[in-house]
């Protein structure tokens, strides 16, 4: 299924400025390039494997900071577009108590201009090994169309499939109506993740052992389901082991989610899917400990780590 000679991880989405909080009182912010899909290009360069983005851009000013930023870390933006009138959406990343995060106050002037199936091109599903995509556009409906013929386009061009969940529910007008969406691309997946809750909302089940079973009815070559600092659960050739994290001194659990999925796609590009067990357990402390690290640094894209500070981490 996958070509190992084939150029890069290919990864549609929405761009984003993240303006998270300095600190848990929420009162100041800083501005970041951000958006689920483009943090996993830019991890996915950061450390050593080549990534493509398919999105969308204006002519103003934080849409330049978007695409300098992309190119500033490497992520090749040759079939991502520039329509004048797009505006980047914008999003407060809110911290907690506990240093986690919360995504507040969405602004989004432009949310009908998409990329539009017509503007996909076939030379980069050709020379992509891996498609990855996630729920966070699919509720804007030229974003749903689009994705459904990058879909199509992967399987045809004989690409794996990888899915972050990343549900975000403001964004969606009711949760059957998120659910239906993402169920839908379910049977085409071969890689996929999600955290506990996306877990449990997805199945409708209230135990990680039971969501597991719900979705052994698709052809998921390799599910995982994080569970923050506990680590994460991997399911391959239909067994389960429990992966830990380690250890960190938490500041900001922004983008590890981001940074864990890029450590997957990273080892997928490089080596393939997993043959054993053994390898399956090993891309995954490889991304917890991405995740963790990530974590114990303030910001998204700024906090994943480059290649030459991971030299000490455990790497398959």
């Amino acid at each position: 299924m996958l070509q190992p000679t084939r150029d890069f991880v290919l990864i549609y989405g929405d761009a984003f400025v993240d303006y998270i909080a300095d600190d848990v009182t929420n009162t100041t912010f800083t501005k970041y390039l951000g958006g689920t899909t483009i943090n996993v290009a830019a991890g996915v360069s950061r450390i050593g494997a080549p990534s493509a983005i398919i999105t969308v851009t204006g002519d103003d000013e934080t849409s330049q900071f978007v695409r300098n930023e992309l190119k500033n870390e490497g992520v090749n933006t040759e079939y991502a577009q520039i329509i004048p009138e797009k505006r980047v959406t914008g999003v407060e990343v809110h911290l907690t108590e506990d240093y986690d995060r919360i995504f507040t106050n969405y602004s989004d002037e432009t949310p009908d201009i998409q990329v539009d199936p017509t503007h996909l091109d076939d030379r980069a599903f050709e020379r992509a090994s891996v498609f990855s995509f996630c729920s966070n556009t699919m509720f804007q409906e030229t974003a749903l169309e689009t994705t459904r013929a990058a879909v199509k386009k992967a399987i045809e061009k004989n690409c794996l499939i990888a899915m972050d969940a990343n549900i975000r529910p403001l964004r969606w007008e009711s949760p059957e109506k998120c659910l239906q969406t993402i169920s839908e691309f379910l049977p085409y997946v071969n890689v996929m993740k999600l955290a506990d809750e996306e877990l449990f909302f997805i199945t409708q089940t209230k135990t990680i052992e039971d969501g597991i079973k719900a979705l052994a009815k698709y052809d998921l070559k390799m599910l995982m389901i994080t569970v923050g600092e506990k680590g994460t659960y991997v399911v391959f050739n239909g067994n389960v082991q429990h992966v830990p994290s380690i250890e960190i001194n938490c500041v900001d659990t922004t983008g590890a989610g981001d940074a864990f999925m890029s450590g997957i796609l990273r080892s997928i590009h490089l080596y393939g899917l997993p043959k054993t067990e053994k390898e399956a357990y090993d891309y995954v402390f490889f991304s917890n400990q991405l995740g963790a690290l990530t974590a114990t640094r303030a910001g998204a894209i700024t906090a994943i780590p480059h290649l030459h500070e991971i030299d000490r981490l455990i790497k398959p």
